[in-house]
């Protein structure tokens, strides 16, 4: 299975503890293989990486600086289960960010980069057929950062990803109340106003897909 995030090094063994446990806890916090309010400890994080309690606090520290974790006054680690009001804060931030980036990739937005991202978009459809939840969160994000990347603006990329990391859980726990069975219909609007040269377009379609699924959680 296709992978939307890869790692930065080449083998991923080779990293400090600490940042291999960060990284990979990341991903799947990002992903949505972890569900809202899933509590983790340093010990149960130990043994699944196989490291000492140092590397596992560190890289839980890094993660609550994040967002992606909380942690309670008493210690306790856990995903963070997000209110309505901290849904539509971060939606909004998605809607201002998300279609800046793609009018700062449009014009690098070559053939090659819409073919690539018609194929992810063939992978996220065939995780709605799948009923994979994970498989589409992941190629769904795969499919916006392909598009982000040519903007050029890693300030702003970082900026999105860490919203996609307090979301990652809620997005999951909003594809299984959906019960989607049909793929993103704005990822064709967002192609077609890539292939077009249309920038209006293209907000307005980024904009619409960033902000509908996550309405659904606050209705």
């Amino acid at each position: 299975m296709q992978r939307a995030f890869r790692p930065l090094t080449a083998d991923p063994s080779t990293l400090p503890a600490h940042d291999r446990v960060y990284r990979t806890l990341r991903a799947r916090i990002m992903h949505g293989e972890l569900a809202p309010g899933e509590a983790l400890t340093l010990r149960g994080i130990g043994r699944d990486f196989e490291v000492s309690m140092t590397p596992a606090r560190e890289a839980v520290q890094r993660l609550v600086a994040e967002g992606a974790l909380s942690m309670s006054g008493s210690g306790r680690v856990a995903t963070p289960e997000l209110t309505r009001d901290r849904i539509e804060e971060l939606a909004s931030i998605r809607a201002l960010l998300e279609p800046e980036l793609g009018s700062r990739a449009l014009p690098r937005a070559h053939s090659a980069l819409i073919d690539r991202m018609e194929a992810i978009n063939s992978i996220n459809t065939d995780s709605v057929m799948r009923s994979d939840a994970i498989s589409y969160v992941r190629s769904n994000l795969e499919f916006h950062r392909t598009l982000y990347l040519r903007a050029q603006s890693p300030a702003m990329l970082a900026m999105v990803e860490t919203i996609w990391l307090q979301l990652g859980p809620t997005m999951r726990a909003l594809y299984a109340r959906l019960r989607r069975n049909s793929p993103p219909p704005h990822h064709r609007m967002i192609l077609a106003a890539l292939q077009a040269g249309d920038e209006p377009g293209l907000r307005l379609a980024l904009r619409t897909d960033v902000t509908q699924g996550l309405r659904h959680l606050i209705q």
